[in-house]
């Protein structure tokens, strides 16, 4: 099994980046998810409310801070706000994020059409992953919802594929496109693996020289459903996952992992061993 590919979401529901490589945190993969959109009550905004927040891409840069770009390709570079304005979020297990301040305010609100704030998770010591999401002490948490790491396979995603073609044949639909693993915002993806959903039964996971410990499988939510090319909702993944991954009242791809071990890179192309 070998690493295919890497993705960073450096701001909670906005389009990310492929990188070929990336430092293992405590609290995720360097860059990854430290920002979020919020609303002027505090409450934060996601793609499954606004789904043009996928066609703004967000890009980390080497000092900590972003680079938004807009469908029309304007561009604005936002510094690490180490000294911005505190903010109460209702983000779980959060009480605060600094504001990067009015520019990246007024950038963010007039690309999106609604006032919002743009906030930065300063130090994710201050979050930690849930005992009930498989969480132990002392695991930490950037701002992805449950945590720090989700990991997806090929085989999976080629089965899941196989499912909805096969489902739409039983309607008598025309043949879908297969979905993209875009559709599931993985932190990384795992080529080589023989059967699907195999990553359920994994305990340990080794990438490269980095080690991760499951916690849980991943549930899906409406973010799923999204197009990331036309930004409209549709009823796949969760029509077929309810057929074929459902239990507990919840539909399920993916697995959530934690770092464990001393810090390490992970490149493309390293191999993946697991217990």
């Amino acid at each position: 099994m070998r690493l295919a590919s890497i993705h960073l979401y450096p701001v909670k529901s906005l389009g990310g980046v492929d990188v070929v490589e990336a430092q293992v945190e405590p609290w995720g993969l360097r860059g990854d998810r430290r920002w979020l959109a919020l609303n002027p009550d505090g409450t934060y905004l996601t793609a499954r409310t606004e789904h043009r927040m996928l066609s703004i891409t967000a890009a980390p840069r080497a000092d900590g801070g972003l680079q938004l770009t807009a469908p029309d390709g304007d561009t604005l570079l936002v510094a690490p706000p180490h000294d911005g304005e505190p903010a109460a979020t209702t983000m779980t297990r959060l009480d605060k994020v600094l504001l990067a301040g009015e520019q990246a305010d007024e950038w963010l609100s007039s690309r999106l059409g609604r006032p919002l704030r743009l906030g930065w998770l300063d130090d994710p010591r201050r979050r930690s992953v849930a005992l009930d999401h498989g969480g132990k002490p002392g695991d930490l948490l950037n701002l992805s919802d449950a945590g720090p790491l989700l990991l997806a396979t090929t085989a999976s995603l080629r089965r899941l594929n196989d499912w909805i073609a096969e489902g739409a044949v039983e309607r008598g639909e025309e043949l879908p496109e297969p979905l993209p693993m875009a559709r599931f915002r993985p932190s990384v993806v795992v080529d080589g693996v023989g059967e699907p959903f195999v990553e359920d039964d994994w305990k340990r996971v080794r990438i490269g020289a980095a080690e991760f410990r499951f916690t849980e499988q991943c549930d899906r939510c409406a973010l799923t459903l999204i197009d990331t090319r036309t930004f409209t909702s549709g009823r796949e993944p969760i029509r077929t996952l309810a057929r074929h991954r459902q239990w507990d009242g919840k539909t399920w791809f993916a697995v959530r992992l934690v770092p464990v071990g001393d810090p390490a890179v992970i490149r493309v192309g390293d191999p993946v061993s697991v217990d």
